[in-house]
């Protein structure tokens, strides 16, 4: 878990430029076929994306998968592994950022003003979950806890040589 600002700006940089990426391209090749022009759709998409699952990411979906974590299901045993407490944020996560970006893929695409919203939000939210869950819980997710892990040992090697370094003088 990040513990200050710039951990928490990195790790969530690294996880929402990774899915919102992979995310991309798969909801463009499904609606629009492994075409030729694939890539620029995607990368006319990406920046968009990217900013609005951030800002989701930091103001909406964090703070209440984390509340809701804490506060119903994270008991004594899953304070004891750290794994279980970030399996467990990372759904959460991933049930709120496919809620929220389903609708945000569909609002974009125009799709809401035609009928059968329901339905087509319906197969838009549940398509995306079977591929966003395990791509965060076996691809993204642990690349970003792994950088993330080297910044933290990084930053304590760090403050380490700077107390020996205080304690000499």
């Amino acid at each position: 878990m990040p513990r200050n600002l710039k951990e928490e700006v990195v790790f969530t940089a690294i996880m929402a430029g990774l899915m919102v990426l992979v995310m991309t391209g798969y909801n463009v090749a499904m609606a629009q076929g492994l075409s030729s022009g694939l890539v620029m759709e995607i990368l006319k998409g990406y920046p968009l994306g990217l900013i609005v699952a951030i800002i989701l990411d930091l103001l909406i979906v964090g703070p209440i998968a984390k509340g809701l974590a804490f506060k119903y299901i994270i008991n004594d045993y899953m304070k004891k592994n750290t794994v279980l407490i970030g399996i467990t944020i990372s759904v959460l996560m991933v049930l709120g950022m496919v809620t929220l970006m389903s609708f945000f893929g569909i609002t974009v695409e125009g799709k809401l003003s035609q009928g059968h919203v329901l339905a087509t939000y319906g197969h838009t939210w549940i398509f995306n979950l079977i591929v966003a869950l395990p791509l965060q819980l076996i691809i993204v997710g642990p690349i970003a806890r792994g950088v993330l892990g080297k910044m933290q040992s990084a930053a304590a090697k760090k403050a380490e040589a700077e107390e020996i370094v205080e304690e000499e003088v």
